[in-house]
């Protein structure tokens, strides 16, 4: 039976370096080449799927935390927040000191203290200048590079899919009750942002409704669905499929729900599993 699989991005597909591990995308193309479809199911936009990730060649994406969804290089649904909401949103920002970025189609636009913010959170705790602290701040260079890359761009406030906020210790709470009522709010899918850094999206929307829709427009049957996943955010992606299937360093809210918990992606989870589901003709790595 065909499968249809939805894969999460950070935490799950991606090792902590933010590649695809030889052994996931090698697993990938075998099951694609017996005539299973996968998806990208992630909170990330467009910009933000570097090429290491495209050239495996999924059939579809979801990005933006379900806003965007594309089949078969078709965009079906492209929501955005509104203009005058992520004014607002920015100018709560700037009061508070908090660093942020605003993902849009056209790229990644941060604020002034995006990056020092990323760094002061991915370096907490770490003796400064030290190899544990270098290799913290390398970790996201191809993330600074998305920032840099927008540089000088004037931003079409019209066209954003969803703001991202690292927290500087300001309660995530706080940030959820001033702009809750209205938007969709997640705590961040990146550990390293820390516990109080999050996300802002659209409000009524996320992984299960997107994958739904992938459904109906496909006629693809639920029955014949999987998903990879490590977080919260992907409680919702899980509750629209069929055979659900946890990495090891998911959440203790996720991993209650699924049919299969497996390795991270670097230690082979991801083709371990394909095989054990019967996706792959024989082990590949």
């Amino acid at each position: 039976m065909k499968q249809l699989i939805f894969m999460d991005i950070d935490g799950t597909l991606c090792d902590t370096a933010g590649e695809v591990p030889l052994s996931a995308n090698r697993a990938i193309q075998q099951a694609k080449s017996q005539g299973h479809d996968f998806y990208i199911c992630t909170g990330r936009s467009k910009p933000e799927l570097i090429p290491s990730i495209l050239e495996i060649g999924f059939q579809g994406i979801i990005g933006a935390g379900g806003g965007y969804i594309e089949i078969a290089g078709e965009v079906v649904e492209h929501l955005r927040l509104p203009k005058l909401a992520v004014l607002e949103i920015i100018a709560y920002f700037q009061q508070h000191n908090i660093g942020y970025y605003l993902e849009s189609n056209d790229g990644l636009f941060g604020s002034e203290n995006c990056v020092p913010s990323i760094i002061n959170q991915v370096t907490a705790g770490l003796v400064e200048e030290s190899p544990a602290y270098q290799e913290a701040i390398r970790e996201f260079d191809w993330f600074y590079d998305l920032l840099k890359e927008t540089k000088g761009i004037e931003l079409d406030y019209g066209n954003v899919n969803k703001i991202s906020f690292i927290s500087n210790g300001h309660p995530f709470i706080e940030v959820a009750e001033t702009f809750g009522d209205d938007f969709q709010m997640y705590r961040t899918t990146v550990p390293q942002f820390g516990s109080q850094s999050g996300e802002i999206a659209v409000k009524g929307i996320n992984k299960q409704t997107a994958i739904n829709k992938v459904l109906a427009l496909t006629k693809h049957p639920q029955g014949q669905t999987m998903a990879y996943g490590d977080g919260n955010n992907d409680i919702a992606m899980f509750q629209a499929v069929n055979y659900k299937v946890a990495m090891t360093n998911g959440t203790p809210e996720l991993k209650a729900l699924v049919d299969e918990i497996t390795a991270i992606a670097e230690e082979n989870g991801i083709a371990n599993s394909l095989l054990r589901n019967g996706l792959l003709e024989k082990e590949i790595f």
